[in-house]
């Protein structure tokens, strides 16, 4: 592939006929503007906010009362408020549709697979928000669950939005102490578990977690069968009762919807809790609808009818990004278990079989895919699939070109960037603008992004932090247990006044995109320079020898260097030759700066939940502090393998 040809671009009819070429044209219509391209649209949309967010809601058709104000103090980040006098339900609007259409398909491994109609779907979501009324339920009352990604998840957190109760969840495989690290700050009125769930071919027993959860919790527990005896596993929990009585005395009647303010909370969501207990993160119905409204309705070009998959958990904030497909009438496809059972063509057979318009899922997925030799291009028929978005940290360029060498040559690649913080992207896919190897497309529309040095300037053509400098509607509302906001300040905007520090290393990019170095908490500053860790991971795991790198600062002799943990390929040894080959990869594929100072090879190299590598708790063991939330992590015994290393001490 040539590098000064985009691996993708917009034929005409994309550029005319896209719902986001004609949501600009609407717009343009509306307001008696002039949209030369994109760029002037995403000017447009930030210097007027309220404008454009009352264009999403209307364009939409979002159901509720937007009332006549659209933004009041925009020029303070931390009081501005988007439709303070505005009435919706976030439920009445995911559930618009109705008909035997499937709303939902389901596939746990190979073991359970099932769909829901949308009128199923609208009359479990009836029975279960009686249901939850029966049980004191209401307003403002936190509704927590440990379950997979599958169709009664989705209805339960309907049915608790439609009532104004608030969802949280998480997915069965953390923890006890994971669990109650979440779900223990929050008061929970109802807790929600499956009795069971598939993994890698095998049922994973969670009787005893979820009796101890429940007994600590206090809440009333249903248990929702999938994997095991919902019965035994609801006799033994405190207060347990299974899905199908808690539900029994109930028929489905009419759904009844609770509209309320515009900032009412819908969500609590976590912080992957690495360096401390997880911050609880709030977040509004009605910032949570219109963002995702824009980002799948214009950015992704979903379409009623169309099938939605995203591969994630119950636990990663993609689930909730997911789950608002539905407002734009789309199809969900939901996936739990390992992507790699019974072997790597699994979700692409599922891809095949569902006919996905889009396929989303994580950059390490991709490289997993590429390494492990599955070119589905050659091997599915994957010819409705028009877009695959990638996220979870930064895609390489190689990720980029196996992409089009591997999966789909015309597909359109979004790698997306944003995360828990705003339940949504900063920066993401546009189908009017070409794809370039190793580029995120641009910014969102209405968010005002940029990237910043260390003096708050603008900076183009060298690395800064990702900011966001005015107000938009997916702010978090606050964390939970923050009632003077202290903790939502520092998490935010310490670093700059009055401007929204997301904690990325970026760049942008002469063709007007992005590029995500990293964690900027997690950069690297050898000799007072700053490194991105991910422009090395980018070099290093393209080599066959190396499985997965992890890469750190280490305090050294009044600096720091650079130290790359690598886990190798099954057979292959680190050698002085293959250390050499790394070593050489990294400065003539990055720069000599990048060159860690030592290369150490490790069994594992510990992730969270959602598969993301910590750098920053591998940093703390090397540096022997305390990690303060192991729970948080997918594989914690494997930190115990970066303690105490001979290699660090010289």
């Amino acid at each position: 592939m040539q590098a000064d040809r985009p691996l993708w671009a917009p034929g005409a009819e994309i550029l005319e006929r896209s719902p986001m070429a004609q949501f600009m044209a609407w717009c343009a219509q509306r307001f008696g503007r002039n949209f030369a391209d994109y760029d002037a649209f995403h000017d447009w949309s930030v210097a007027e906010r309220g404008d454009f967010w009352i264009a999403v809601w209307d364009y939409c058709g979002v159901v509720g009362d937007r009332g006549e104000r659209a933004l009041i103090n925009g020029e303070r980040m931390l009081d501005a408020r988007f439709f303070p006098d505005a009435t919706l339900n976030f439920a009445e609007n995911l559930l618009r549709k109705s008909g035997d259409g499937d709303a939902l398909v389901f596939r746990g491994e190979d073991k359970a697979g099932y769909r829901l109609s949308w009128d199923d779907l609208r009359a479990l979501v009836s029975r279960l928000q009686q249901a939850m009324k029966a049980k004191g339920i209401g307003k403002g009352d936190r509704v927590a669950a440990m379950m997979p990604n599958m169709p009664e998840t989705i209805a339960l957190m309907l049915a608790t939005a439609s009532i104004g109760a608030i969802w949280s969840s998480c997915s069965p495989d953390f923890g006890e102490q994971g669990v109650l690290d979440r779900f223990g700050q929050i008061g929970p009125k109802l807790f929600i578990a499956c009795d069971g769930y598939w993994y890698n071919g095998k049922r994973q027993d969670v009787a005893g977690k979820v009796r101890a959860v429940a007994a600590t919790l206090g809440a009333p527990t249903v248990i929702v069968p999938y994997a095991g005896d919902s019965a035994s596993v609801a006799a033994t929990a405190e207060g347990g009762v299974t899905l199908a009585d808690f539900i029994a005395p109930f028929e489905v009647k009419p759904l009844a919807f609770e509209r309320l303010p515009f900032s009412h909370p819908l969500y609590i969501l976590f912080s992957s809790g690495t360096t401390g207990v997880p911050k609880c993160i709030v977040h509004s119905a009605g910032g949570t609808l219109l963002q995702h409204l824009k980002e799948h309705r214009f950015h992704c070009g979903l379409k009623e009818g169309e099938r939605l998959f995203y591969f994630t958990t119950c636990g990663w904030m993609m689930w909730n990004w997911l789950a608002s497909g539905l407002a734009a009438g789309a199809t969900l496809c939901l996936f739990d278990g390992s992507p790699f059972y019974p072997d790597g063509n699994v979700l692409f057979d599922y891809a095949a079989e569902e006919r996905f318009a889009i396929f989303g899922t994580s950059a390490k997925y991709i490289d997993a895919v590429r390494k492990g030799g599955f070119t589905p291009v050659s091997t599915h028929d994957l010819s409705t699939l028009r877009l695959l978005t990638s996220t979870g940290s930064p895609l390489s360029p190689e990720g980029f070109s196996f992409v089009y060498e591997g999966i789909k040559s015309d597909v359109q690649l979004a790698s997306i960037s944003g995360g828990t913080d705003i339940v949504s992207c900063f920066v993401l896919g546009n189908p009017l603008k070409p794809v370039w190897r190793g580029e995120i497309q641009g910014p969102g529309l209405g968010l005002a992004m940029d990237v910043w040095n260390d003096e708050g300037q603008s900076v183009r053509g060298e690395k800064g932090e990702l900011v966001c400098t005015k107000a938009f509607p997916s702010m978090p509302i606050m964390f939970w247990n923050d009632p003077e906001g202290t903790k939502y300040r520092a998490a935010y905007f310490e670093r700059f006044d009055n401007v929204w520090c997301h904690g990325d290393f970026a760049e942008w990019t002469a063709h007007g995109g992005i590029i995500i170095h990293g964690r900027s908490d997690a950069t690297l500053n050898p000799g007072g320079v700053r490194i991105g860790t991910a422009e090395i991971y980018n070099q290093v795991e393209q080599m066959e020898e190396v499985a997965e790198a992890l890469c750190i600062g280490q305090d050294w002799e009044d600096d720091v260097r650079v130290v790359l943990f690598v886990r190798l390929a099954p057979g292959v040894e680190l050698t002085d030759e293959l250390t050499k080959a790394i070593k050489s990869r990294i400065r003539t594929g990055a720069s000599p700066r990048h060159v860690p100072a030592k290369i150490i090879a490790v069994a594992d190299i510990p992730r969270t939940k959602s598969g993301k590598i910590v750098e920053l708790a591998v940093r703390d063991v090397v540096h022997g502090r305390p990690v303060k939330n192991k729970e948080a992590l997918a594989n914690p015994e494997a930190l115990d393998l970066f303690a105490g290393l001979d290699a660090l001490k010289s």
